[in-house]
């Protein structure tokens, strides 16, 4: 029997990277603001709804992967192809919505983190925009010139700070241990009658992003997976990726329970004052600035693969809507036009979100993010349940049961989201 070679750390990052890239994307200021203030109103009783929201992400990323593992085609290739050409026009329009309020919601929270970290503008407004853009413009430079290696290095740095920080100031502010591994364990929702379901349900729903889950697909192509003997790693590769998120969402429900009640807020402005309320405690100023730093590492880390990674899906879309349906179609060029140009697009139009409020849009916008989550589940269930298309690779009885009852998770969210735009 030969003996195993040692996995080196560039073999080990190839394994994970994919994963890493997938945690460090869909952790964001919303993810953060939600785990600390859900954790402020009903401690860590909620806990177990980390995990759960972990695992159905999971799922979702896992279906996705074997589909285009199975079939060569990426899961929009694969929804466009068989479920009609109207398919793309209605993902078309939640595309560029999204690209717009997201990469707004990002710049605005480099902005934010930034200023707090260096104010050395009068203003937080002023220094909100200016670093806003600052980091828009440093994300680009990174992201268009610096080639998929570069970018796994930044990304693996940005998330190792965040995780670190994280971790430890959940580990040094945390004293009720027991509560916690109950918490994990035994599903319970404080203040049911109240705001404990709306809390619940939107910690589950932030954990692990939205739209950036279909980017998964087009990582593991740049590191050469395209059939099914890759099906293992890649289930490892996302495993890990959704466990570290898991521990990273709980960090900041458990950090959120030890602080005093934080006021209203969200986003980077949330994470701001958690930084501030973390400065009172035992860990005093450096509890402050490690954790500002580790949101910086969050908040840039989303903006940056936002930025490398949502391109590949409007240039697979143009690939798609200029050719003949039997065509066969090429992986994406990230040199070629389209995926370049709508870097570019991602990157700079949506600064004008730093300036203008678009509530009537953003309404427009929440109907179409609501959706999301419960229509990829739905494309799930149809795509790899007919055993024409993926053979014996079709999802089992298990899955299909959590995919339902994803499906319906996610659209009892959606109605709660949508309530709160328009209630």
């Amino acid at each position: 029997m030969k003996n195993s070679k040692p996995i080196s750390p560039r073999g080990l990052l190839l394994r994970i990277g994919p994963g890493i890239l997938v945690a460090a994307t869909g952790v964001g200021a919303g993810d953060l603001a939600t785990g600390a203030f859900t954790g402020n109103k009903l401690g860590v009783t909620v806990l177990w709804a980390v995990l759960l929201g972990a695992f159905l992400k999971f799922v979702l990323n896992e279906g996705l992967m074997r589909w285009q593992l199975v079939t060569g085609e990426t899961l929009l290739e694969g929804a466009i192809h068989r479920l009609g050409r109207l398919v793309s026009f209605v993902f078309l329009g939640y595309l560029l919505l999204w690209s717009f309020f997201v990469g707004s919601a990002l710049m605005s929270a480099c902005g934010v983190t930034m200023h707090a970290i260096a104010p050395i503008f009068e203003s937080a407004k002023v220094g909100k925009v200016v670093f806003g853009v600052l980091h828009s413009m440093l994300g680009l430079g990174l992201a268009l010139f610096g080639g998929f290696v570069l970018f796994e290095k930044v990304m693996g740095f940005c998330i190792a700070v965040m995780f670190f920080v994280v971790l430890t100031t959940a580990g040094l502010v945390g004293s009720e241990w027991r509560e916690i591994g109950v918490g994990l364990l035994i599903p319970r929702i404080p203040n049911l009658a109240g705001e404990g379901l709306g809390w619940t349900v939107a910690l589950m729903g932030g954990v692990g992003g939205t739209l950036t889950v279909l980017c998964y697909g087009y990582w593991i192509r740049e590191t050469g997976r395209t059939d099914t003997t890759y099906l293992a790693s890649s289930r490892i590769d996302l495993g890990v990726a959704y466990l570290a998120t898991a521990f990273f969402g709980a960090g900041m429900v458990i950090i959120g329970s030890a602080m005093p009640p934080l006021p209203p807020g969200g986003g980077a402005t949330l994470v701001v004052q958690l930084a501030a309320a973390l400065e009172q405690t035992s860990l005093g100023s450096v509890g402050k600035w490690a954790f500002l730093i580790g949101a910086w590492g969050a908040v840039f880390s989303s903006l940056l693969g936002v930025w490398q990674s949502v391109p590949y899906l409007f240039a697979d879309f143009w690939q798609m809507f200029m050719t003949r349906p039997e065509t066969p179609l090429n992986p994406v060029n990230r040199k070629g036009w389209p995926y370049r140009g709508y870097m570019l697009g991602i990157a700079i139009v949506p600064m004008l979100g730093l300036f203008v409020n678009f509530s009537q849009v953003q309404k427009v916008y929440a109907i179409f993010g609501a959706l999301f989550m419960p229509m990829l589940a739905l494309v799930l269930l149809i795509l790899n349940g007919k055993k024409d298309w993926v053979g014996q690779f079709r999802n089992r009885p298990t899955t299909v049961g959590v995919l339902v009852a994803t499906l319906l998770l996610f659209l009892f969210f959606g109605y709660l989201e949508l309530q709160k735009q328009f209630g």
